[in-house]
């Protein structure tokens, strides 16, 4: 059985902010960039952003796939219905969010992708004293009764929910996931930026808090690895720079939670995540 994706929502310039929020810089990063790394980590499957037509967005994985919202001012879902029709046939379940959630934690997308998987058609929090339909998991094949919805000027989300089994998941039922209540126990996961002041907000709060370890010729300690560090770092870029790593030569590779590998310096990080850094003689 297809197993789960991803899908952002980049949207085209916000009135606010006065330019497209996808692009706002994030801790040497984007924002759509962070969101995508996010994704990709959560549900192990294919990313797709859905942009409006014309869009320009900052640089991103080569394995993201760029889909074009076919109609301009038809709302998220228009948005909902070309995302997951472009994954209908790579997978059952797809977390779908905005560009524009900074703190969005992987434990999160876990969490509400668990609601659809046990049953429900759609997974939606309600959190921070709100429903939260663009940080939620939908199956795909709700990709036709999105665009039926469209075709008749039906765009709000609650028409969605009224022709589907909808699993609503307050503060309580998501933290019944003990990484969740423990890595995100405010739900910030689901705060966004709409305004500017949300922005500098959001950006001068701390990076997230993780571990850091060096191994092989990285490593100072004698027994070839170091005693593992405690950093604030919202990408791997940070960390390696936090704890006195060179990773922009290549001759470095990293290992996060000792499973993912990347030499991608913009790979996003959340709380709680361990970083293994490895030089070429151990492995890198």
């Amino acid at each position: 059985m297809p197993g789960s994706a991803g899908v952002v929502l980049a949207g085209g310039l916000s009135s606010r902010m006065g330019r497209p929020k996808a692009a706002l810089e994030w801790h040497g990063s984007t924002l759509l960039r962070r969101t995508v790394g996010i994704l990709a980590r959560a549900t192990g499957g294919p990313v797709v952003v859905v942009r409006a037509q014309g869009q320009e967005l900052p640089p991103l994985p080569k394995d993201v796939q760029l889909v074009d919202d076919p109609r301009e001012g038809k709302g998220p879902v228009q948005g909902l219905a070309a995302g997951l029709a472009a994954l209908i046939d790579r997978a059952d379940v797809a977390f779908v969010s905005s560009t524009d959630m900074p703190f969005l934690h992987p434990a999160f997308v876990r969490r509400v992708l668990r609601a659809v998987h046990e049953g429900a058609d759609v997974g939606l929090p309600v959190a921070r004293g709100y429903p939260q339909p663009l940080a939620a998991a939908y199956r795909t094949k709700l990709a036709a009764t999105a665009e039926r919805l469209v075709q008749a000027d039906r765009l709000r989300p609650a028409f969605l929910f009224e022709q589907c089994a909808v699993s609503r998941l307050d503060e309580a039922a998501l933290k019944t996931d003990p990484v969740l209540a423990a890595l995100d126990p405010a739900l910030e996961s689901v705060v966004n930026v709409n305004e500017p002041d949300d922005y500098r907000t959001a950006r001068d709060k701390p990076a997230p808090l993780i571990t850091v370890q060096r191994f092989g010729v990285l490593a100072s300690g004698p027994d070839g690895h170091s005693r593992p560090q405690a950093v604030h770092a919202a990408t791997v870029a940070e960390a390696a720079a936090a704890a006195g790593v060179d990773f922009g030569g290549g001759h470095v590779t990293a290992a996060l939670n000792g499973d993912q590998i990347t030499r991608d310096g913009q790979t996003p990080l959340a709380a709680g995540d361990t970083v293994f850094f490895l030089s070429a003689d151990a492995g890198g």
